[in-house]
């Protein structure tokens, strides 16, 4: 039995959301205390304030936007939550992945434990519902602007959530409308009636935004560890000089981003003799018919080799950054307005700015921006892969089999290349493109569901850049195995090799359907298969 989960709008991790997000039968419960506390806040609401002379608080009993200053009167408050999420489904485009689904429903449900936002309990319920059944609302991805919330992504969600007949839904598989869902998952009734603020909690608040931010961070890290991986097997590869990773270097400029990096490469290389002098003195034939002149001391590598901890270290600070702003989020009440003990007691209600997703947005950006980088360094080490005069012999292309009748890996390099130039565009800063919306009540703007959506497509592009790095380093260590006999890997390298060697064979014979190739070389990173492999013989690396 899978180990539930409790939530309690405090406590919730980015590792917890990207496991329920990841894994459909991990269960989620709503902690007593919050169930307690969000019970006390809804009776005093409904004691209280649930008549026509109780003060005027927006979207509780005033319409919305412009309409803020028009009172809701009560016989008209459960059709207006009704009428808010209709008016709001104005989504665009493809729908956001089950596992968005997943996270956006966790996110909001831990939102509403912090007993911020005051919608009733069974709104909490009804989520958590949804998530442990497997029920994934169908989100479109285009149409937020990362400022009263993700409310167009967020009004589906409402919408299956209270059982509407437009509304459509991912179960067992199969897209259907909610209610379908809804029967067939014995969740509760099919009609789920929301009351004074309830819709406007569900569909306020950047979570949409937040979810692609938890699950592109996590894969972020993930893929900068491997990024080392893929770096530790070029130096392999290209019998590199190992003095750019001296400690006493990284000291001098004690960026903790460039000492972690030097740190990993030294530990991934430790017992390497590929990478020494004596390695380096060997010539190889690809050498040789370019040149006669005998072999000298390299004194220093290029700097997509030498600059590594330079270019590297940037990105471990910035995720270090943006790991911070993503683990705050999660445990934020960001709706509007937002419910408060009052001094004395009972409750009072405060309207503020909490929605606006101006954090993701820039912490997306600067996402983006790192990894394309981390992307471009990668992408060029694999262009010197390929051109022996870049590489000190390797053989060119990479190629195997008859010379000019096979090919080799440069158009697996210009793909490459491709997605590097793809990157750079989606580097252009969403985060300062606010435009004024909603008859300017929304005057600016985050734009975060956009930063979020194009950097997670930053990291899913650079997940094939440093799998097919690793996939053609492995080629070129495997192609000159015999020319270096009795040099070593480095612990952490050779057990990155093995297991790429254990999942694709070197390709000795010639050309061959290297689509296939690709798509295992970007499994290494998705999967992990490969960092694994190393930390089961290191440990930890990174």
């Amino acid at each position: 039995m899978s180990q539930t989960i409790t939530i309690d709008g405090f406590n919730l991790t980015a590792q917890q959301v990207v496991d329920v997000a990841r894994a459909p039968h991990l269960p989620v419960a709503l902690a007593d205390t919050s169930r307690a506390a969000l019970k006390e806040s809804r009776d005093y609401i409904e004691a209280t304030w649930m008549h026509d002379e109780a003060p005027m608080m927006y979207s509780f009993n005033t319409g919305v936007g412009l309409l803020k200053d028009t009172r809701i009167k009560v016989e008209h408050i459960e059709l207006f939550q009704t009428q808010l999420i209709k008016a709001h489904c104005a989504g665009i485009g493809e729908p956001f992945s089950e596992e968005v689904s997943r996270a956006t429903m966790l996110l909001r449900a831990n939102a509403f434990a912090s007993n911020y936002s005051a919608p009733r309990v069974e709104v909490v319920d009804r989520l958590l519902a949804f998530l442990n059944a497997g029920i994934h609302p169908i989100m479109p991805q285009k149409g937020s602007v990362g400022a009263s919330g993700d409310l167009a992504p967020l009004s589906y969600l409402a919408a299956a959530i209270a059982g509407f007949d437009e509304a459509e839904v991912m179960y067992q598989g199969q897209r259907m409308r909610a209610p379908e869902a809804i029967t067939k998952s014995g969740v509760g009734p099919v009609k789920f009636d929301l009351k004074a603020k309830d819709a406007s909690a569900l569909i306020n608040g950047c979570t949409a935004s937040l979810a692609v931010a938890v699950l592109v961070a996590h894969d972020a890290r993930n893929l900068l560890s491997d990024a080392c991986l893929s770096l530790g097997l070029t130096l392999e590869a290209m019998r590199a000089e190992m003095a750019a990773f001296d400690h006493r270097i990284q000291q001098a400029r004690p960026h903790a981003g460039q000492i972690k990096t030097a740190a990993i490469i030294r530990k991934l290389l430790s017992g390497s003799t590929r990478t020494t002098h004596e390695a380096r003195a060997v010539q190889f034939p690809e050498e040789l018919r370019r040149t006669d002149i005998p072999y000298t001391a390299r004194i220093q590598d290029v700097y997509s080799l030498r600059c590594s901890p330079q270019v590297y270290g940037p990105v471990f600070d910035a995720l270090d950054y943006i790991d911070n702003i993503v683990d705050k989020e999660i445990n934020s009440a960001t709706d509007n307005p937002l419910i408060f003990d009052k001094e004395g007691g009972g409750f009072e209600i405060i309207s503020g700015g909490n929605f606006h997703g101006q954090y993701l947005a820039q912490a997306m950006d600067l996402l983006a921006m790192a990894i394309t980088d981390l992307g471009s360094i990668c992408e060029r080490r694999v262009a010197r892969l390929i051109d022996p005069t870049l590489s000190w012999g390797l053989p060119r292309n990479l190629m195997s089999g008859v010379r000019g009748v096979n090919t080799g890996y440069p158009v697996v390099q210009c793909s490459l290349s491709s997605l590097v130039m793809e990157n750079r565009t989606l580097c252009m800063p969403g985060s300062v493109d606010s435009i004024p919306a909603k008859g300017n009540s929304e005057d600016h703007v985050s734009n975060s569901t956009w930063c979020a959506r194009k950097a997670a497509t930053v990291v899913a592009n650079t997940q094939y850049i440093i799998g097919v790095e690793m996939l053609l380093a492995a080629q070129a260590l495997t192609m000159t195995e015999d020319l270096l006999p009795g040099f070593v890997l480095g612990q952490g390298t050779q057990a990155a090799y093995q297991e790429i060697r254990r999942q694709i064979p070197a390709c000795l014979e010639g050309d061959r359907w290297f689509h296939n190739d690709i798509a295992v070389a970007q499994s290494f990173v998705v999967s992990g298969s490969v960092r694994h492999a190393v930390v089961e013989k290191i440990g930890e690396f990174a």
